[in-house]
């Protein structure tokens, strides 16, 4: 099969490798008819390479129809159109049965003190192969696939997998009540999503900061008033400016290790992925630093006793918290990867009819052959041509 392979650092290729097999009771095998390139892709495409091997498959949004099942995977059967979640859950451990499925006992990677293991994403979380490709074995099937009937395009369900559940979890982790304002950092496509989200759970008003023009004017076609950041020298005293003073009930930092603004963080980041493997993860292991330019807007823009849920991915181990000032304000952390089969129920029935209550349909904006991928992640990193979410296909 054709699979979108990691070759090096910044360097991604359309290899033919061999095709998944089934290898236990519990797999499926599913043929691929859309799969999506995520912000967290870019963290192997940059910076987390000394925990990934060159031919390694990636991708974590995928989804397709189903071609074979193990013997004790029973509520999907080959034929049914099913999308996969990112993380690779069992759904009965002490975890996954308290709906903790990022965290599930049964597939976490203890040799790296990790969740659950996740498709397409490095060693830390199993090196499982991932679903840029035009088949994919699903470990734990007997669980993870979530079914969705026919009727509308692939791009209705596909971030079930992802961006969706993702989002969603972020809005309900920031705790918003009816008639909140929420503060939203980075318009990207969870960005996009989790501020729309909270329109739907009640946020009176939802403010959002991006410097890009394409991100800006999505956003604002949602009601989502919004922050230039390439205009402002201070983004959390605009959101102070915009909320009488005292700050936004619950903010959604949807921005993580991609954060602009710290030169020096990013220096060191760059200069890590530099170093021989060995060497490079004793370096993100023991005194890794993130850039946290979209945490310190997030700490800065939130009321006295509000919340702050982190969606954005973080990889350092030594980062600067200003803890002085988050005790002083009482401020709530909630963080994690997305437990996405937890949030499944609430969102899919939004997505079946003929209205689009939360703008799904509006996000891709570019499609392409699976063929065209290296091209897709090079728009994708440096935000060319209006590039906000990209949706690949396969085409067998």
């Amino acid at each position: 099969m054709r699979a979108l392979t990691w070759q090096g650092t910044g360097k991604v290729s359309v290899e033919t490798v061999a095709d998944p097999k089934m290898q236990e009771p519990t797999d499926a095998i599913v043929r691929i008819t859309s799969t999506a390139i995520c912000g967290s892709d870019l963290h192997l495409y940059d910076v987390l390479g000394m925990y990934i091997d060159k031919g390694d498959v990636l991708g974590h949004e995928p989804m397709g129809i189903v071609e074979e099942v193990g013997p004790e995977v029973t509520h999907i059967k080959p034929g049914d159109r099913v999308v996969i979640p990112f993380n690779i859950s069992c759904g009965r451990c002490w975890m996954c049965s308290r709906g903790y499925f990022a965290q599930c006992e049964t597939t976490q990677t203890r040799e790296h003190h990790k969740g659950a293991a996740l498709f397409g994403y490095t060693k830390l979380y199993g090196q499982v192969p991932g679903g840029q490709a035009e088949y994919l074995r699903v470990p734990q099937a007997q669980f993870g696939p979530i079914k969705v009937p026919d009727g509308h395009p692939d791009e209705r369900y596909l971030f079930l997998s992802d961006v969706l559940t993702t989002s969603w979890q972020a809005a309900k982790y920031a705790d918003i009540q009816p008639g909140d304002t929420v503060f939203v950092t980075g318009l990207g496509p969870i960005g996009q999503m989790s501020a729309r989200i909270a329109k739907h759970l009640g946020a009176a008003r939802v403010i959002a900061s991006d410097s890009v023009p394409e991100r800006l004017a999505m956003a604002t076609r949602h009601g989502i008033e919004v922050i230039d950041t390439g205009a402002v020298d201070d983004v959390p005293a605009a959101v102070l400016d915009m909320t009488s003073g005292r700050g936004a009930d619950g903010v959604i930092e949807a921005v993580g290790m991609e954060a602009h603004g710290a030169p020096l963080q990013a220096a060191a980041v760059k200069a890590a992925g530099m170093l021989p493997d060995p060497i490079a993860r004793k370096a993100i292991d023991t005194f890794g630093i993130d850039r946290t330019a979209a945490l310190t807007d997030a700490f800065g823009a939130v009321r006295r006793a509000g919340t702050v849920s982190i969606i954005g991915v973080y990889g350092g181990q030594a980062d600067p918290f200003p803890m002085m000032d988050l005790f002083d304000k009482g401020v709530t952390l909630r963080m994690g990867q997305a437990h996405v089969k937890r949030w499944v129920d609430d969102i899919l029935p939004l997505l079946t009819g003929d209205d689009d209550p939360l703008g799904v349909d509006d996000l891709v904006t570019h499609r392409m052959p699976l063929e065209e991928a290296p091209h897709a992640y090079e728009i994708f990193k440096k935000k060319e041509d209006g590039c906000i979410k990209v949706v690949l296909s396969p085409g067998r």
